[in-house]
């Protein structure tokens, strides 16, 4: 039996891992999508797609995908503190709220109307370099391992380090280890607005998505969330957060969570090296992680497969070596990724500064753009 090659397998189908399977699908590429989830599945994410996003997903040829969905409609953010008046920003374009149980599901319909193969409830154990590209072990449930081959093969596995497999991550020691959770909810009224509550030990977000729900997203320092005596349920820690926010609390007091939608993950690494390649090519939180806080991280997440695939695509058709699709992606997510992840994480560290809401509450009056200009210094250009 004649071995199949792939051009390319991608591990990981996210938001990057999909994008990215159709762009080069488009460019007529054998590509090969793999997931150890199995879809749709729902996923700890603060569910925005910024202007930044959109403009994106325009261009992938994928707006009417994301259409279909009905998404809702995000005009500006609303930063809530425990005193004092709500800070207002507005967007510098039209966002849109959907779920990531909606979107994945369009974006790998996407990815295989244009001719990518796609493989869920398979987990990538291994990757070996081989003399036509890489050898790429698999397992699903209790089938047999395979073996797949490709001629190259991208990361796109989000934030976790995977254990065995090239690139795995580098963490920087850190001392702010953090906890994600997440649920949808119905009976509460929602606006066109994302909504961020501050507390001690984290943030909480709100936001509308499609079908008149919204997603309430939270990110809680690992060490102040897990006392023993506090529920450690997904919902309980949202309690938890409503504790810690009188405004908070009275905005989902007749808030209903929808049932199955809840999602967690730990531990979430803030301070993780930028690594756009490390033996293979990285994309999305593979790569780079911003604050979720700025709402860019899907935005950042479509950008990097923007930037790979040309590389990817001259590589595969022999235009360029290995080293040469190494050095142009690297300098191209430096470029592009530098200034927003410096200032995504001084705003994250600002905005956990006890005395920093009152300053800018008090200073909002006469500096209106500072607050506009801060959140601007955190997205792609």
């Amino acid at each position: 039996m004649t071995m199949h090659i792939h051009d390319v397998a991608i591990v990981g189908a996210g938001v990057a891992g999909s994008s990215l399977a159709k762009l080069l699908a488009d460019r007529g590429l054998d590509t090969l999508l793999v997931d150890q989830k199995s879809f749709p599945r729902h996923k700890v994410c603060g569910e925005f797609l910024s202007p930044e996003s959109r403009s994106m997903l325009e261009s992938f040829g994928l707006d009417d995908y994301i259409q279909e969905l009905r998404p809702a409609s995000i005009e500006r953010t609303r930063l809530n503190f425990s005193y004092g008046k709500a800070l207002e920003i507005n967007l510098p374009g039209h966002a849109i709220g959907v779920s990531r149980y909606a979107l994945d599901s369009v974006l790998h319909r996407a990815a295989t109307e244009a001719g990518a193969k796609l493989r869920t409830r398979t987990t990538v154990t291994a990757v070996t370099p081989h003399d036509y590209g890489y050898l790429i072990e698999t397992k699903q449930d209790r089938a047999e391992a395979v073996t797949i081959h490709a001629r190259a093969v991208i990361a796109a596995w989000g934030a976790a380090n995977r254990a065995g497999l090239p690139g795995r991550a580098e963490v920087e020691h850190d001392k702010e280890a953090f906890i994600g959770v997440k649920s949808h909810f119905s009976g509460i009224e929602a606006e066109p607005v994302v909504e961020l509550y501050f507390f001690n030990g984290g943030y909480l977000g709100i936001s509308p998505i499609e079908g008149g729900l919204v997603n309430v997203a939270a990110l809680l320092k690992r060490k102040e969330f897990t006392h023993a005596d506090s529920d450690k349920s997904i919902l309980g820690w949202i309690d938890a957060c409503c504790r810690r926010n009188p405004r908070l609390a009275k905005r989902l007091t007749h808030a209903d969570p929808v049932p199955g939608t809840q999602a967690a993950v730990a531990p979430v690494h803030l301070n993780k090296k930028p690594a756009a390649w490390n033996r293979i090519a990285r994309l999305g939180d593979a790569s780079i992680m911003i604050p979720p806080l700025c709402g860019d991280g899907m935005s950042m997440a479509l950008r990097s497969a923007e930037l790979c695939a040309p590389l990817a695509v001259s590589y595969l058709k022999g235009e360029m070596t290995l080293a040469q699709w190494e050095q142009q992606y690297t300098k191209a997510i430096r470029k592009d990724f530098h200034g927003p992840l410096k200032w995504g994480r001084r705003l994250q560290w600002l905005l956990g500064l006890p005395f920093l809401p009152r300053i800018m509450l008090t200073a909002s009056p006469y500096t209106p753009g500072l607050a506009y200009k801060m959140v601007q210094a955190t997205r792609l250009k």
